[in-house]
């Protein structure tokens, strides 16, 4: 799961970190995470297009699937972007 919480101008006008809120399937935790925490994959298909992340309470890595709403938040957030190639 992800959601997003405010964007805040810092100092110098410069906007602050996009947080999102994230949870670990894992261990159950639940956290902000920043843009910068996140990867997304996005694939010719539902399979390969997904988001991924370590989770800061138990270290492991999340990969979770990403549709249309998902990318949508994400990419409005600054979150760095793969585009997997087909063939």
């Amino acid at each position: 799961m992800v959601r997003t919480t405010k964007a805040t101008v810092g100092l110098a006008g410069r906007a602050a970190p996009v947080l999102f809120k994230a949870a670990c399937p894992d261990c159950r935790g639940r956290f902000e995470l920043a843009s910068d925490a996140f990867r997304l994959a996005i694939g010719a298909s539902s399979r390969t297009t997904f988001y991924s992340f370590t989770c800061p309470d138990c270290r492991r890595a999340v990969r979770r699937p990403a549709g249309e709403r998902i990318i949508e938040l994400l990419t409005g957030g600054g979150v760095r972007t793969l585009r997997l190639h087909t063939g």
